[in-house]
């Protein structure tokens, strides 16, 4: 009877734990650790190329680059629902609206400057390319789990940063962003990727008589069947 109590109390202890870790996606038993440094925004491989930009003005793109992946995150990772990416975008856009609007207006303004001699048109149409080719970034499949993970890892922390500061947990995660777009799998357990190799002899109608027997005078001594290697048990 002893016992009986004791493994009730358990489960309903863990039950209790269960209760209290918050749902969340996990599509490995450990996933990959994609942290890295904050940036500060003048780093090449971050995004596009932005010719005599300010630093407001690459923290601008820096902060529409986070929105981008946030926005393609709430689109490509529905799939896992408990991930939250939709209703935590659509959060993010309500608290830090103002910023964001701020970051876009602020690279508009760039884009109309480092074109002024073409126009105004020219000025929207870079302004477009630039959006596009943004959100291009982003759009992955194989790397689809841990850039789910990673977004709405930030994603969830966005919602907890103070209105004004979004670009500030932007240069903290956007190396983090940009490491989870490289595919990686399980890190528990290594899993190899190999391929099985077999030898096959020619089959070219040259190399056989109409017996079906093998014409060395042709083709050569018959290398085959290989011979028989050490098996695995015997390693």
């Amino acid at each position: 009877m002893k016992m009986v109590r004791t493994a009730l109390a358990l489960c309903a202890a863990s039950g209790s734990m269960a209760l209290a870790q918050p749902a969340s996606a996990q599509f490995f038993l450990q996933s990959r650790d994609f942290s890295a440094p904050a940036v500060t925004g003048d780093e090449a491989d971050l995004g596009q190329a932005m010719p005599d930009a300010t630093s407001a003005e690459k923290r601008a793109a820096m902060v529409w680059h986070m929105r981008a992946a946030l926005n393609v995150a709430a689109l490509q990772c529905q799939f896992e629902p408990t991930l939250l990416t939709v209703s935590n975008y659509n959060a993010i856009l309500a608290d830090h609206g103002t910023e964001l609007q701020g970051a876009f207006d602020t690279l508009g303004k760039y884009f109309l400057r480092v074109n002024k001699a073409k126009g105004v048109k020219a000025g929207q149409a870079a302004l477009d390319q630039f959006g596009t080719r943004t959100y291009s970034n982003f759009a992955t499949v194989a790397a689809q789990y841990g850039f789910c993970q990673t977004t709405a890892s930030i994603g969830r922390d966005a919602l907890f940063t103070p209105r004004g500061q979004f670009g500030d947990l932007t240069l903290q995660r956007t190396r983090e962003l940009r490491n989870s777009l490289i595919p990686w799998g399980e890190q528990r357990f290594p899993r190899y990727i190999g391929r099985d190799r077999v030898k096959m002899p020619r089959l070219d109608p040259i190399c056989w008589n109409k017996k079906a027997e093998w014409v060395a005078k042709k083709c050569g001594a018959l290398d085959w069947p290989p011979a028989a290697g050490v098996g695995i048990a015997n390693r």
